[in-house]
């Protein structure tokens, strides 16, 4: 870094995708500031699942044990009957996990918490976050941008390599660049609200009026506090009585019951459901994640997932530029990300529809493990694939042998801020070693054994292959043992000389 700059990055916005952003960058040496303008932490419930695939990611910073430890399992629905009978069923399918595939059941956890623990590991990497500090104009040209703050120590002009907002649905970041945000608003007003009450059970999702768009009513016991978030659709006009009394007095009405009490309202917020997609992801020198790219409904627990895999797939994009790669890596950002959350509008949208009839199961198309970026710039194949995965996929976890004896799993090898090499059946000496780049071959005589042979077939490999893990978890390469100068010329595109 030259004198020129304050710092390399700028994030503005300390949700959850500025979180990960800043402990991505963090753990990578990557100078920065992380902004926010509220005074203080958000402390709603807002995005409480946490999906198999962002597990993997929490994983590898260091987080998962604590949010583990923090939350806990979605419990099962209980749908009640006019009468007051009721059935139960599982919201989200319990799907046994496997050695490819170690995670395969949502996490509950408040918003507020999940950012606690994101807070505190970011804490632990020597950043904080700086509250009551706002970006309040930016100008940029080819070699940097100048950020506008404001804060309780007045105002400060910065200058900084990238900028990235993530300042959440009404980004200030996005309107600067003047970005458009097309999309529709949903013809749905919901409440959300966190609550202390007595009169229900903490052992199931309650929910009354499943299908009555006027009367539904959800009220789920959430994991690591004493709370309920309460979850009701409400006119499109007209003011909503927040109070613990109004709130009472709607569980009442909606649930034909007077044992149900609010006794304290932690959070509460009424707002209007939209679906709406950044027109791009960057301008310049300038990025745009989370919320600030993509809003949606809740159904389906995606958005907080889809934006701490926004700030995972941008992260070591920005520190590889930064540390010398190639400016065109930061390309691939928009390229990779902006189809995933049309997607996950689709399917958020599709979700809702769902919820409207009463239907809230979920099943593997919410765990987010089958997002992968084929026909990425950063996916290279040699051979071409003709079964099994493909550049771009999401490289699945396997249990090893080392050589010394001891188990080990293909994440723990992957875990870090590294590129990694894995041989099957090669010569060692095929690939030279390079900074940056962790090489381990596989094989009977090798380093890693593969005794139950997990590896091969999740992998589908031959000996010879080459298969080549970008820092994120996605397969950068499968090359055949002819094709080693390809994977050559391919890392030193990366920055891998």
């Amino acid at each position: 870094m030259t004198k020129q700059f304050t710092a390399d990055v700028l994030i503005c916005g300390a949700g959850a995708a500025g979180l990960t952003l800043a402990i991505d960058l963090a753990r990578r040496g990557v100078s920065f500031r992380l902004i926010e303008k509220s005074e203080g932490p958000f402390h709603g419930s807002r995005g409480k699942g946490i999906q198999p695939r962002t597990q993997e990611v929490f994983e590898d910073l260091g987080i998962l044990d604590r949010i583990v430890a923090a939350g806990g399992l979605y419990p099962p629905e209980r749908a009640y009957r006019d009468d007051g009978s009721f059935t139960e069923s599982e919201v989200v399918e319990r799907i046994a996990p496997t050695p490819a595939e170690p995670y395969h059941t949502a996490l509950m956890i408040p918003q507020f918490l999940t950012e606690g623990v994101m807070r505190e590991r970011l804490l632990e990497l020597g950043h904080r976050v700086e509250f009551g500090c706002e970006l309040v104009g930016l100008a940029q040209d080819q070699d940097g941008v100048t950020a506008h703050l404001s804060g309780a120590a007045g105002e400060e002009t910065m200058r900084v390599r990238y900028l990235v907002g993530a300042d959440g649905g009404r980004s200030f970041v996005r309107h600067a660049l003047d970005i458009g945000f097309p999309g529709k608003t949903l013809g749905v007003r919901a409440v959300v609200a966190d609550i202390v009450l007595t009169g229900l059970d903490r052992t199931a999702w309650h929910r009354f009026n499943n299908g009555a768009m006027d009367r539904q009513m959800a009220l789920c016991p959430l994991a690591g506090t004493e709370l309920f978030q309460l979850q009701a659709p409400v006119p499109l006009e007209g003011e909503v009585d927040l109070s613990a009394e109004g709130l009472s007095t709607m569980i009442a009405e909606r649930s034909g019951r007077d044992d149900i009490r609010v006794h304290n309202v932690h959070w509460a917020s009424a707002y209007q459901m939209n679906a709406r997609l950044a027109d791009r992801y960057r301008d310049g020198r300038a990025f745009l994640i989370g919320d600030a790219a993509h809003i949606h409904p809740p159904t389906g627990g995606q958005g907080l997932n889809t934006s701490v895999q926004d700030a995972y797939n941008l992260g070591w994009k920005l520190a590889a530029v930064i540390g010398g790669a190639s400016a065109t890596l930061l390309d691939s950002y928009e390229a990779e990300r902006r189809p995933v959350a049309a997607g996950m509008l689709g399917l958020s949208t599709k979700l809702l529809d769902a919820a409207k009839r009463g239907d809230l199961r979920r099943g593997r198309e919410v765990q987010q493990l089958d997002i992968g970026y084929p026909g990425s710039p950063l996916a290279l194949e040699q051979p071409g694939r003709t079964e099994g995965l493909v550049a771009g996929d999401r490289a699945p976890d396997a249990p090893f042998r080392g050589a010394a004896g001891q188990p080990l799993r293909l994440f723990e090898l992957l875990r870090g801020t590294h590129w990694t090499l894995l041989g099957y059946q090669v010569k060692r000496d095929a690939v030279p070693a390079r900074t940056g780049l962790h090489i381990h071959c596989i094989g009977p005589d090798q380093e890693l054994i593969d005794d139950s042979g997990h590896f091969r077939s999740a992998y589908t490999v031959s000996s010879g292959d080459w298969v080549l893990v970008r820092p994120d978890g996605y397969i950068g390469a499968f090359v055949g043992a002819q094709q080693t100068g390809a994977l050559a010329r391919f890392l030193a595109e990366q920055g891998l000389v």
